[in-house]
């Protein structure tokens, strides 16, 4: 019995040395047919890693170079080293630094550079200064006919404003009825309507 069962052990270790064998032989197979392809994987998962490292280490030093302009220009507003640092690494966050400095300045040049800027929103809100400012209703009408126009109500309130203080009621009329009733300047719009125009 014991001899029986030493022998069917043995059988069971050769069978299992045998399948680790055969298993290592395919392996082995199967590394040599496909020996570039996984080095050339292995090489493009290192290369994307680096790459990716490179590009965090890049991009942290730009936030941390502009970090230092702004520092620099909360001390000095006409640093213009600073001002080409900011130009340099992000042209839309150059924009709106411009844009803050024209409103404070009321810088109606710098403010007219901005209406065709690429960055979000400059454009429209340098364009709607530019209008304000001016207070002319041909620029307040030609903005708010925008179709995306941030402040084309307020446009729309100004330029009746304008048409009031020349006489001009029906064109004040027509402007303040395109101001939508869910609009928060409707009131004011309604108000003006029924009080200051008529």
């Amino acid at each position: 019995m014991s001899l029986k069962n030493d022998i069917e052990m043995v059988k069971e270790e050769l069978n299992s040395e045998e399948k680790f064998f055969e298993r290592s032989v395919i392996t082995e197979r199967f590394v040599k047919k496909y020996k570039n392809a996984i080095i050339g994987s292995v090489v493009v998962v290192v290369l994307l890693i680096a790459g990716n490292i490179a590009n965090d280490i890049h991009k942290q030093g730009q936030i941390d170079d502009i970090n230092k302009a702004f520092t620099l220009l909360n001390n000095d507003t006409k640093n213009f080293e600073a001002i080409a640092t900011i130009k340099q690494i992000n042209p839309d966050l150059y924009d709106a630094w411009i844009y803050s400095q024209a409103i404070a300045q009321k810088d109606l040049l710098s403010m007219k550079e901005l209406e065709n800027s690429k960055a979000l929103l400059i454009d429209d809100l340098a364009t709607y200064e530019l209008a304000q400012d001016s207070q002319d209703e041909s620029s307040l009408n030609s903005y708010s006919l925008k179709q995306d126009s941030i402040y084309k109500d307020l446009a729309l309130v100004q330029s009746a404003i304008i048409y009031m203080n020349n006489s001009d009621i029906q064109k004040a009329h027509e402007k303040l009825k395109q101001i939508a009733p869910q609009s928060s300047l409707s009131k004011i719009a309604a108000a003006l309507l029924h009080y200051g125009v008529k």
